[in-house]
């Protein structure tokens, strides 16, 4: 087997392992890993060979513009607070606490390098605890939390880890030199990610093709990391920018077409580059057991005791940052925060603190050698650490979340949700309705068309909601519903014919392909509508 059989192989296992996930009630991630991880062990499958220094930029911003695009900027400020407690304090301790206790224990693991260990193995994985907790059906308010904790601890992580890198790698350090160089890609990411955002939603205006469109989003995130990287900045932060400028500000309303496609193309970019990367996590399996050979003891030594830190840490701090969160937020009275509202909340948030693709990249990103040519000291060893803190947190807390889980009774408000629907589902019926009147001020409908048309506004929010009628309304509702999935059905089945027509004229002699397939994008179009 090669090199490009075994990513087949993983894009494969990308797609299966979504249904096979969802009936055996396993985070995909987990099981990509666990594939990854057979793979591994088998003698004819070879080493994964990708260079260092492209880990970063070939993973991480396809995830991350994915992931983004699941939220939004209110989101963000609404839960400033507790992200902040999570994504940058929280990294900061757990970078001092692992640095610490790996410098203590490891001989010869020197200050910066055991700097750079505690930061790659700090951020827990976005990709895993979204993937954890959409599977489980938790509160939204954790699945928020969770989600700008992964995006930003990402930022404060990786950043960190070049701080570190570069004193490991020239032998210097300076506190006020390392605190500049933060302040500063932390400036020039903004700067990058807003312009490249302004830009890129210009260019979306220009284009119109929602092929084309989509095709930009796709080397946008590219763009804008390496654009921060070569300004040295933030890439990541960068990217989550970026993402989060185009979220909100390039959305048009009418534009149905792009948006479902967009959409669609995404949710595939993000199970295929997601199950690679999981994939790559339990592969390099080959490398950590090569590094172990004869060390066995003290290597898995060292990683426990790595992930005895990583863990407590993270409970030790998400105890009492909860509790002051939830006395400011008493005391502020903001009902639009989201935070852990029981202590059970806490216990699954402490929990889904999953490493992942972040903590993989920047440890297969630790460069071998250093400014005078000698290798970088212990790399071995931090990479066999930092794989055994993924593993331990991704396979053993993937695998016992969903039973902690449902022991712990800890569930989503659906009640609140409907609600939220049934709101948005007034507000659009009282949308429709006012812009009907606002042509009816205009423009002189007969009452027949002025009333079908009445009917139809009322129609939109029951659709959403079919609580929003009376009685009679709804009765009525359903009735022409009935008619309409009948005529509906009944022009699926014309326009199936005429689809068929089409394509069997593809085949015929003389026929243009390229007239054919604009007759069946119309067909198609049609279908959708």
């Amino acid at each position: 087997m090669d090199q490009l059989a075994l990513l087949f192989v993983l894009l494969v296992g990308a797609v299966l392992s979504v249904p096979v996930g969802d009936r055996l009630g396993l985070p995909s991630p987990v099981l990509m890993t666990l594939l990854g991880i057979v793979l591994a062990l088998l003698d004819f499958v070879p080493n994964v060979s990708i260079p260092p220094e492209l880990i970063l930029p070939l993973l991480l911003p396809p995830l991350l513009y994915a992931a983004v695009r699941r939220t939004s900027w209110r989101q963000f400020a609404a839960n400033l607070r507790p992200i902040l407690l999570l994504a940058v304090a929280l990294v900061f301790v757990t970078t001092l606490c692992v640095a610490l206790v790996a410098n203590a224990i490891v001989p010869g693991l020197g200050v910066a390098a055991a700097v750079a260990l505690g930061a790659l193995v700090a951020p827990p994985d976005p990709v895993a605890a979204t993937a954890v907790a959409g599977q489980l059906g938790l509160p939204r308010r954790l699945v928020s939390i969770l989600e700008g904790e992964g995006l930003f601890n990402d930022v404060t992580a990786i950043v960190l880890y070049h701080v570190a890198i570069a004193a490991a790698v020239s032998g210097t350090f300076s506190p006020w030199r390392a605190g500049l160089d933060l302040v500063l890609s932390a400036v020039v990411a903004l700067a990058v990610g807003l312009a490249l955002g302004w830009c890129a939603n210009r260019l979306m205006d220009l284009l119109g093709d929602a092929t084309l469109q989509i095709g930009l989003t796709l080397l946008v995130p590219f763009g804008s990391y390496v654009a921060a990287e070569e300004l040295h900045g933030s890439g990541v932060l960068a990217v989550l920018v970026t993402a989060l400028y185009l979220t909100d500000y390039a959305t048009d309303a009418d534009d149905v077409m792009t948006r479902l496609a967009g959409s669609t193309f995404w949710d595939i970019v993000d199970t295929l580059v997601t199950g690679v990367a999981f994939g790559l996590i339990g592969l390099e399996l080959h490398n950590a057991l090569r590094t172990a050979s004869g060390r066995w003891g003290e290597l898995l030594l060292w990683s426990g005791a790595v992930v005895g830190v990583v863990v407590l840490v993270r409970l030790l701090w998400l105890l009492p940052a909860t509790w002051l969160t939830q006395r400011l937020h008493a005391r502020r009275d903001h009902d639009d925060e989201e935070i852990p509202t029981t202590w059970r909340e806490t216990v699954v948030m402490w929990w889904s603190g999953m490493r992942g693709v972040a903590s993989v990249a920047l440890a297969l990103a630790i460069p071998l050698t250093t400014e005078d040519g000698s290798p970088f000291p212990d790399r071995d060893e931090i990479v066999f650490i930092a794989f055994g803190v993924i593993m331990a947190t991704l396979v053993v807390q993937g695998l016992t979340l969903p039973w902690l889980v449902k022991r712990l009774g800890v569930r989503a408000d659906s009640e609140r949700e409907k609600e939220f629907e049934r709101a948005l589902a007034r507000r659009a019926a009282g949308a429709a309705r006012r812009r009907l009147k606002e042509i009816e001020d205009v423009e002189q409908l007969p009452d027949e068309m002025s009333e079908r048309m009445l009917r139809r506004a009322y129609e939109i929010g029951i659709r959403i909601d079919p609580q929003l009628g009376e009685e009679e309304r709804r009765e009525g509702h359903e009735q022409r519903a009935q008619r309409v999935r009948r005529l509906r059905r009944i022009e699926r089945e014309m326009l199936s014919a005429a689809r068929h027509e089409v394509l069997a004229a593809r085949g015929e002699t003389g026929s243009d392909p390229g007239v054919v397939d604009r007759v069946l994008r119309q067909l198609d179009v049609r279908s959708l509508r």
